[in-house]
Parts: C-alpha cells; structure tokens; sequence
C-alpha cells in the first residue's frame, strides 16, 4: 500500500516557497544598498544642519513672538 500523505504540509510548503519568492522579487524592487541608506542619512542630516543655520532666534512662525516677549497688536 501507498504511504499516507498530509496535503495540508505540501500545501503549505508551496505556499512558503511563494512567499519567499515574492519576498526576493520585492527586495529586488524595492531595496536598497548600505551605501544608498547611508547617503540617503547624510543628505537628510546636511539639509536639516542649512536650516537650524537660518532659523531666526526669537521669532516665531507666526511673527508674533519677538525676542522671547509677546507681541500685542
């Protein structure tokens, strides 16, 4: 006689294998290098050092703060 098979192991061997594809193929397409990631930190560190350079100490984004004191209008 055959030796009994469990489908539901097959089923979900095929299943993971998809998975693991799907997986490569995304990290193909949407990955990205050590290198790009560092890059990438670097420029976001450098644009936000440009503008802390330019803030103006005491005002506000609204003008209504000048040198720490409430402005009435």
């Amino acid at each position: 006689m055959a030796d009994v098979v469990n489908l539901n192991r097959f089923r979900k061997m095929r299943q993971k294998e998809e998975r693991e594809k799907t997986a490569d193929e995304n990290r193909v397409r949407f990955g990205r290098t050590k290198a790009e990631k560092l890059r990438d930190r670097q420029e976001a560190e450098r644009r936000r050092a440009d503008l802390d350079g330019k803030r103006v100490e005491g005002k506000t984004v609204d003008g209504k703060t000048v040198d720490g004191k409430t402005v009435d209008e």
